[in-house]
């Protein structure tokens, strides 16, 4: 029983210092998102300074960033740092242009190279010993913290040292012939069960040799059933194909469906006769509609109960 005691208290214990590190974890996030956007009410309150060249604002902001940016785990917070860095270029680009507008031509810039990097008391370049007017090795030093170092990917796939398997020597086993004659056992002929769309081929085709001539929604349409609509129009189809049955258009519109003797096998060997099919585009919708055109109990298909 103390044992027990014991165990239901370490899992409060466990479960409290859980929800705790939940909790501090929660408030460790908030904190630094409310940081980001102090940031940012920052750059839109001091975006004139940050664009002056004496003033130390962007370094001091991009350092604040910097060490905000090893903090951040969630997504919220990476929208949060990208917003802030895309405020920053915005400033820089637009003081950029105002700068342009004002007019510093190619050779102001070249002017400003010679006075802050240009050295005195090169020699002529006819003496053949000719000197740089530029110090680009200072040059090149102030402006090395822009240029850094891209990330890339590793292309190489596995290690190095890797060695060939030896492939090994394939082992042919001897045929063996049978020493005694397996004879399957023979099975009584069983007949081919029909299927529900034989049935249902058979019942039209008797309907057809009866009447000879009848409507293609008096045969097909099945006024309880959509279901059997459809497998009514199955069936119908397969006579057509089977050349068994075959749909005329009369003077006024309709159409009818009329018996057929199907064709021989040598007919449809030589080409004489072929397999036809129909598109008959039918839904709820149309099945609703012929239940208006065809009176009730002209259905000539009977209704199948099943079981």
């Amino acid at each position: 029983m103390v044992r027990g005691v014991n165990e239901q208290i370490n899992g409060s214990t466990e479960q409290g210092t859980t929800n705790r590190c939940a909790v501090e974890h929660t408030v460790e996030r908030r904190v630094l998102r409310s940081k980001y956007l102090k940031i940012k009410h920052r750059i839109a309150d001091e975006k004139d300074d940050i664009s002056e060249v004496d003033s130390d604002k962007f370094e001091s902001i991009i350092e604040e960033v910097d060490n905000l940016h090893q903090l951040v785990q969630k997504p919220r917070e990476q929208i949060a740092d990208a917003e802030i860095l895309f405020d920053i270029t915005n400033i820089l680009l637009y003081s950029v242009k105002a700068i342009s507008n004002g007019g510093v031509t190619p050779s102001d810039f070249v002017g400003c190279l010679l006075r802050d990097f240009g050295q005195q008391g090169c020699e002529s370049s006819s003496q053949g010993k000719a000197r740089s007017l530029i110090r680009w090795n200072d040059i090149g030093q102030e402006i090395c913290h822009v240029f850094r170092g891209a990330p890339g990917c590793c292309t190489m796939v596995g290690p190095m040292n890797t060695e060939l398997k030896q492939r090994k020597n394939a082992v042919h086993r001897k045929r063996t012939r049978p020493t005694e004659n397996a004879r399957p056992e023979e099975l009584d002929d069983i007949a081919e069960a029909k299927t529900d769309t034989d049935k249902n081929m058979a019942t039209m085709f008797r309907i057809l040799t009866r009447i000879r001539k009848v409507k293609l929604e008096n045969l097909i349409l099945n006024r309880n059933s959509f279901a059997q609509t459809v497998e009514n129009l199955f069936a119908l189809s397969f006579l057509i194909k089977d050349g068994r049955a075959e749909i005329r258009v009369d003077e006024n519109g309709w159409h009818l469906v009329v018996p057929r003797n199907a064709p021989s096998a040598k007919a449809i060997a030589s080409g004489e006769a072929s397999y036809s099919h129909f598109i008959f585009r039918l839904d709820f919708r149309d099945w609703k509609l012929m239940l208006t055109s065809v009176g009730a109990g002209e259905e000539l298909m009977p209704h199948r109960h099943e079981v």
